[in-house]
């Protein structure tokens, strides 16, 4: 005695297929329910949004080791250009694309700096905007995550380990990447090293003199200036005299590079958290250089009509 039950047909299921949505990162098809790519976890959202659109969005890197100070950066830039009426606008495209402006102006708020971006891919921030200038008449769209730095080592020293990062870093059209300052202006060889691997990384990712990273915009930016004000003075020397190899580096891959500083506060202190730990803590939100590498990045990719 056969017991009834509900067997899913196999044309069904294949026909859930037809209007798949495909990942705008890796392609990959995935469901209309679906809110992450099941292959490399970024959010479908990014598909929704772009799929009506003539001129797709462009991607560009935020990358850097851990504790860099992307995610602040990042943040505060977003809500800079978001608040000023002349030179630039940005438009956030989605609701997703205001958690990490949300979350970093909300940290600086209460005295403290946003949290480290967790190495899981499902839980990254993710930037839609849609940028408008005085001088063209239509606007830009980008696309820009914050990567987790942990991350990003990993894959570094083991390619493949993320599959999103090698398949997002392939189909960036320019890249800001992010160097301590003050750990250069330290002593430390880490933060030149790490950098030097992760450009080398770049340019494994896609060496195409033409098309590839020698021929993409990668502005360096000395975060955490304001703990060695000189490099806003001349950023390109400040990063010959600490980090030498890494200057070499990018003159001898990237056609289109550029030194820059930045930073997001006036003055910090170190504190200890609640177990025992020390942090470093903001006194003042007084950001310095943000938008500079930005820019420059937009005038490589758009032209220098940008207002």
């Amino acid at each position: 005695m056969t017991r009834p039950g509900t067997v899913e047909l196999e044309s069904l299921r294949l026909a859930s297929y037809i209007n798949a949505v495909p990942c705008y990162i890796c392609q990959h098809p995935n469901k209309h329910t679906d809110e992450f790519c099941s292959q490399c976890q970024a959010p479908l959202a990014l598909a929704h949004q772009a799929a009506n659109q003539k001129n797709p969005p462009r991607l560009v890197a935020a990358i850097g080791a851990a504790g860099v100070g992307k995610t602040v950066y990042l943040g505060t830039l977003m809500d800079m250009l978001s608040r000023q009426e002349e030179r630039l606008q940005v438009l956030v495209r989605g609701a997703f694309s205001v958690n990490l402006q949300q979350s970093t102006i909300a940290a600086l708020q209460q005295g403290r700096f946003p949290e480290k971006t967790p190495s899981e891919p499902d839980r990254w921030n993710w930037v839609h905007c849609q940028i408008r200038c005085r001088r063209r008449s239509k606007p830009l769209e980008l696309i820009m995550p914050d990567l987790a730095g942990e991350a990003l080592l990993e894959e570094v020293e083991h390619p493949h380990t993320y599959q999103i990062i090698g398949e997002f870093l392939r189909r960036c059209a320019a890249a800001l990447v992010f160097i301590d300052a003050a750990d250069l202006f330290g002593g430390s060889a880490q933060q030149d090293h790490f950098t030097m691997k992760l450009l080398s990384y770049l340019v494994e990712v896609d060496r195409d003199l033409r098309r590839g990273w020698p021929a993409r915009p990668v502005a360096i930016v000395l975060s955490k200036a304001d703990q060695c004000d000189w490099a806003f003075e001349n950023p390109t020397q400040f990063a010959q005299q600490h980090a030498s190899g890494l200057v070499r580096l990018c003159r001898q891959w990237f056609r289109k590079h550029h030194f820059f500083a930045a930073s997001v506060v006036g003055a910090c202190v170190v504190g200890r958290n609640a177990y025992a730990e020390e942090v470093a803590v903001p006194l003042r939100v007084e950001p310095r250089g943000l938008v500079d590498p930005f820019l420059w990045l937009l005038r490589q990719l758009y032209g220098r009509k940008l207002g």
